[in-house]
């Protein structure tokens, strides 16, 4: 099950090496996935490829997705969170003018509060289309929508340390981008029900706590043997390895709104791996928590958003997860000003402090009388802000 610590390596899979490209400094990209919806009715309008088409069929900052209501903006590597940020503006003001001479606007959050799934939505791909063949009903329900963020690695030893490590901080990444309290026009209760939806997908959810690259390249070859995948992009954890670009690549994240939003929760994502990182160059050992805290952090994070009490390490201590940040983020100071990002980290103290996007949602619908179209309609102009 997610979560479990893997430790043995069988002899026939140690041989099945992967190489990692390697990263010669920590760079960084971002890929931000978007809905599309009508700017009448609100819902989602299934014509991303006509959109994507005229943005440029091969233009590499604009991405195809499983449904065809998904447009994803992506950066090229970039060195910092600054850039990063202005390298996404580009695009976006391009889609934006696009989408609207299509009576269309873009819309991001976890889910779409009353959107309902179905079979036109799926984009024209066999690999799509075999997805949904094998999921079946909990492949269907893949309405979601995220933010992953990559990180560049110098090697491959560092990798699965980092990946399992950074799982100490998980529900701090995943109450900050909480921004999907409803499902098909109800409200969950909880704060990030994509996180929810996205781990029922056989290869979705947390990933296992590996340490080793080796112990990774047999976890593969060992998913390849068995059928499970034909390609490794096929393993859809919330964090992992992407060795062809030499990056951790952090998928925890529920779509984000907002561009200053998106930027903190990038420049606390770059400080943690490269803190980390720092500390593996200096021989430390990365801490770690038992996988069945790690999954009760999940949950709590997605139940609970910045209201969750989180356990810290493998002594069951617990705090607010609020507090734990304030504390993290002076900790991390110094690592933001080496990577130019110390004005957006400091942004994430904003998050907490003004309410993250499920709880804004929920307060246009109770100013609203629960009208959702209104909440869509409060999501679409936080795009400006």
């Amino acid at each position: 099950m997610p979560g479990s610590a893997w430790r043995a390596v069988s002899s026939a899979s140690a041989n099945k090496h992967i190489d990692f490209v390697g990263s010669p400094r920590p760079t960084l990209g971002v890929e931000w996935e978007f809905a599309l919806v009508d700017a009448e009715t609100r819902d989602v309008s299934n014509v991303a490829t006509e959109v994507i088409e005229e943005l440029g069929a091969n233009n590499p900052r604009v991405h195809k997705e499983l449904l065809r209501n998904t447009v994803e903006i992506v950066t090229g590597i970039c060195d910092s969170v600054p850039e990063a940020m202005d390298d996404l503006r580009s695009t976006l003001g391009t889609a934006r003018r696009i989408v609207r001479d299509r009576n269309m606007e873009l819309f991001c959050a976890g889910t779409h509060p009353f959107a309902k799934w179905s079979p036109e939505s799926l984009t024209d791909a066999p690999r799509y289309a075999e997805l949904i063949k094998r999921t079946q009903w909990w492949g269907r329900q893949m309405l979601i929508w995220g933010v992953h963020v990559h990180v560049g690695i110098s090697s491959a030893h560092k990798v699965m340390a980092i990946n399992t490590s950074l799982l100490n901080h998980y529900p701090h990444l995943l109450a900050l981008s909480a921004s999907s309290p409803y499902w098909d026009g109800e409200d969950t209760g909880y704060a990030s029900n994509r996180a929810m939806m996205f781990q029922q997908l056989p290869t979705a959810g947390l990933p296992f706590h590996f340490q080793t690259w080796r112990e990774w390249e047999g976890f593969v070859h060992d998913q390849k043997k068995t059928g499970i995948i034909d390609h490794m992009n096929e393993i859809r954890w919330d964090i992992r390895p992407s060795p062809h670009i030499g990056t951790v690549e952090v998928r925890i994240f529920d779509g984000v709104s907002n561009i200053r939003e998106l930027s903190a929760l990038v420049a606390l994502t770059h400080c943690l791996i490269v803190d980390l990182d720092h500390r593996l160059d200096a021989g430390e050992r990365l801490p770690t928590m038992p996988p069945w805290h790690v999954q009760e952090n999940k949950w709590r994070a997605a139940r609970y958003g910045l209201d969750a009490v989180i356990i810290l390490d493998e002594d069951s201590n617990e705090r607010l997860v609020t507090d734990d940040l304030d504390d993290l983020l002076n900790r991390l100071e110094p690592v933001a000003a080496s990577l130019k990002c110390a004005d957006e980290l400091r942004m994430v103290s904003d998050i907490c402090n003004s309410g993250g996007s499920y709880q804004r949602q929920r307060r246009v619908a109770e100013a609203n009388d629960g009208d959702l179209r209104a909440v869509v309609d409060a999501l679409v102009a936080e795009l400006d802000v």
